[in-house]
């Protein structure tokens, strides 16, 4: 697939970076590229992108969790050209690390627990939103066998929603002398607990991560179990939407839904 164009060089210019080459990143849909200390990418929603910029610039580090920080343009805007940017940050990461991608996760929920919902989740749409929004019960879930398995287990949440991280699991960089970093954001608002959720589901399924660990993942987590529920039928809704639930989707989620729908 070819990949999208590479950032031209005025928004290189805009900022900061002119005369860097950027590079490629691996990952990010093919849509990130490095140009010196600058990562940058095509931003979405404006609303969204600016919201979480200045959210992100005045976020409190731990000893816990970090995360790249914005760039600001030349004109003091955090866009230019359909494109965002944040600061290089050093790590790699590692799917395997289930348990440290929660951990950090938790973390940034800590710091995010005092945001106001923001406004522009009301008109965010794509496959992702509205799979959310399903398995929430904000509109109907797809005719689909293991979907409805799913939702004959589902049962109340007392948990407070907030804004959350929703897509962990590969957004968190480790580094051997600096606290993980969380990248990527994907703003849900939901209880803190469902990001946690979402990466063992996303280990369990897709990473190795053997199935009887999604418990010990979430010892913590209160509601643990029906997060669970909730979050293996946010991705497998996803998957409707996306038009590749298909038979081996299927014969592969299969063990997992089985799991999650018995625990108590």
């Amino acid at each position: 697939m070819e990949r999208p164009g590479r950032p031209d060089p005025e928004v290189l210019t805009a900022f900061g970076v002119a005369g860097a080459v950027p590079d490629p990143l691996p990952g990010g849909r093919g849509l990130t590229w490095r140009a010196g200390d600058v990562v940058l990418r095509p931003h979405g929603d404006p609303a969204e992108a600016v919201w979480k910029a200045d959210v992100l610039t005045r976020l409190g580090h731990t000893p816990e969790f970090r995360t790249p920080r914005p760039v600001v343009t030349q004109d003091g805007g955090w866009l230019h050209g359909g494109w965002e940017a944040s600061t290089w940050v050093d790590g790699a990461t590692d799917e395997s690390r289930a348990s440290d991608v929660i951990r950090a996760g938790t973390a940034f929920h800590r710091a995010l627990a005092d945001l106001q919902r923001p406004a522009f989740l009301d008109t965010t749409d794509d496959p992702w939103s509205r799979a959310d929004r399903m398995v929430w019960g904000e509109t109907p879930l797809p005719n689909d066998p293991m979907l409805a398995e799913l939702a004959a287990a589902f049962r109340p949440v007392e948990a407070p929603a907030q804004v959350i991280h929703g897509d962990l699991l590969g957004n968190v960089l480790f580094a051997a002398d600096a606290p993980p970093a969380v990248f990527d954001w994907a703003p849900y608002w939901r209880p803190a607990g469902l990001g946690a959720a979402i990466a063992a589901v996303d280990a369990v399924c897709w990473h190795g991560v053997p199935l009887d660990e999604l418990g010990p993942l979430g010892v913590e987590v209160p509601e643990w179990s029906q997060l669970l529920v909730r979050a293996l039928a946010f991705r497998i809704a996803t998957l409707v939407l996306l038009g590749a639930w298909d038979e081996p989707a299927v014969d592969h989620h299969r063990a997992v839904v089985t799991a999650v729908t018995a625990a108590p």
